[in-house]
């Protein structure tokens, strides 16, 4: 044995850019431990009437003078009992692309992206 492998062998050990760790819960697949988590207590709160909806992953375009220059998917988007709608991302590493892009979908859609 030569002690090579394969690219395809590689890019299936090597680790996240972030150290990030996927998550599965309900079938569903999630980028970290943490957004499992966090989906896992949104959904303990649906279950006692605190939450009527639960979006995944809901994308918002980011278009400046009409011209399209990218999108930013968000973890999730909560609506409370009250009505009030939350933007939730939980975030382990903030890089500057996502910084930027906060900003700007704050900017644009007027909201407030909270990270948890």
């Amino acid at each position: 044995m030569t002690g090579k492998i394969t690219a395809e062998e590689f890019r299936k050990n090597k680790p996240a850019k972030y150290r990030n760790v996927k998550a599965e819960i309900d079938g569903i697949k999630f980028d970290s431990i943490k957004e499992g988590r966090r989906y896992f207590k949104l959904k303990i709160l649906k279950m006692a009437g605190e939450i009527t909806d639960i979006e995944l992953q809901p994308r918002f375009d980011i278009i400046v003078n009409g011209k399209f220059c990218g999108f930013y998917k968000a973890d999730f988007r909560i609506t409370w009992k009250t009505g009030n709608v939350t933007i939730e991302d939980a975030k382990g590493m903030k890089t500057t692309v996502y910084s930027l892009k906060k900003k700007l979908i704050e900017a644009i859609y007027g909201i407030t992206i909270v990270e948890v």
